[in-house]
């Protein structure tokens, strides 16, 4: 009934690109690539979020909310469509 749910909240695997949105907190990630015009891109970078970019996730909301993530020692906030954009690759759980 909730297929939507489950397969919203497994996570990306160790070493296989997936989005922001999909890790789970507490991994940590890099940036492979980030999708999506010139204002997006240059918006992620100015907060840190750029490609080769080591970062954690700290925390997510539950259907849509804002996903923030530690870059730099700093915490960083960003809505739910644009995480949807960034590509990652989990190096450690």
């Amino acid at each position: 009934m909730f297929g939507w749910l489950r397969n919203r909240t497994r996570g990306v695997i160790h070493g296989e690109p997936g989005t922001l949105s999909a890790m789970r907190t507490g991994q940590i990630g890099v940036v492979v690539e980030v999708l999506g015009g010139h204002g997006v891109v240059e918006r992620l970078a100015a907060l840190g979020i750029r490609p080769g970019k080591k970062f954690t996730k700290v925390s997510s909301m539950f259907l849509g909310g804002p996903v923030t993530v530690e870059v730099d020692r700093g915490h960083v906030a960003i809505g739910r469509r644009m995480a949807d954009k960034v590509l990652v690759r989990v190096v450690q759980r």
